[in-house]
């Protein structure tokens, strides 16, 4: 169970989870309890657990209000859950309302990624430059495309306090996705980040991995990794298919060998990007995936299954 509660501002309490799961940011009012994400589903009890354990600490039976930046499974797979059990209003960015009214999986991603997200339901919209009072702070929607076209950060101009989403980690950012689908995404994360660097940000609350305050150098370490994948962009293809396959893996603990070819010709963003930029049949691309998780460390195999590591 990995999420040490962090508390970076009386406020806020930042519920730091895996990699399958985006983190947790809970914002407290005087008279109203608001959740940036909810992590993935097969962590969903977990995510209900840990947040009723913080309300509990601080003396509150409510989460009234449960906001998304954006619509990738591990940002928004406990949203059902949380509905369930709090009756939570939700708001998600504007751009994706059709798409979660008609609930259509496709253009949701979760088809093309072979992700799962359980069906859910929102109340409002939010949209690029909309004010915000969360925890008895004022904040701003930012627009945020790259990693997702429509993905939103969240800024508190009072405090330097910027919840990045995917935009910027501590050492790099999310997968450009557009890119392996053949839409633009690159210059679009580049127009985030020269967003983000125009801001007097003190703290990131980024979606995965622990807040920092050494802003300067994230963005420096995030321009590096953008110029170095734009560069060349087989670089991302390679990136984001091994980052696919990690995510199945860790939702799943293992896969068997056998079976990882017709994964990736099935998953239809893993046969997207492996035709546009791989050109490698089913079977060998498998073996190159295996290889490469196993050379990071991500992964082991025993000859029959792979394994997460």
């Amino acid at each position: 169970m990995n999420a040490p509660a962090l508390q970076v501002h009386p406020g806020i309490h930042v519920l730091e989870r895996g990699w399958l799961s985006s983190n947790n940011v809970l914002l407290f009012g005087d008279d109203d309890v608001a959740m940036i994400d909810s992590g993935y589903v097969s962590h969903a009890e977990q995510t209900l657990t840990l947040v009723r354990h913080v309300l509990k600490e601080r003396g509150r039976d409510r989460l009234d209000l449960l906001l998304n930046t954006h619509l990738h499974s591990d940002h928004c797979g406990g949203n059902a859950a949380l509905q369930a059990a709090f009756a939570s209003r939700t708001a998600i960015p504007a751009a994706e309302a059709d798409k979660v009214r008609r609930w259509d999986e496709d253009a949701l991603s979760y088809r093309a990624t072979g992700q799962r997200c359980p069906r859910f339901n929102f109340d409002q919209t939010i949209g690029d430059g909309q004010a915000l009072r969360l925890g008895g702070l004022d904040w701003q929607a930012l627009a945020a495309p790259g990693h997702d076209p429509h993905s939103l950060i969240f800024f508190c101009p009072q405090e330097g306090i910027l919840i990045s989403a995917d935009a910027l980690w501590r050492n790099g950012f999310g997968i450009i996705f557009p890119e392996l689908d053949g839409e633009t995404g690159f210059d679009e994360a580049r127009a985030t980040l020269e967003l983000i660097r125009t801001l007097d940000v003190k703290l990131v609350i980024p979606g995965h991995g622990a807040p920092f305050t050494e802003v300067g150098d994230a963005l420096d370490k995030a321009f590096s990794r953008l110029d170095y994948l734009q560069a060349d962009p087989l670089r991302n293809a390679h990136n984001g298919i091994k980052v696919l396959v990690k995510f199945l893996l860790l939702d799943r603990q293992r896969i068997a060998l056998e079976e990882l070819p017709a994964i990736v010709r099935d998953t239809p963003l893993l046969r997207v990007a492996n035709r546009r930029f791989m050109q490698m049949a089913d079977e060998e691309l498998a073996c190159w995936v295996v290889a490469q998780l196993e050379r990071a460390g991500a992964a082991c195999s025993d000859g029959v299954f792979l394994l997460d590591a």
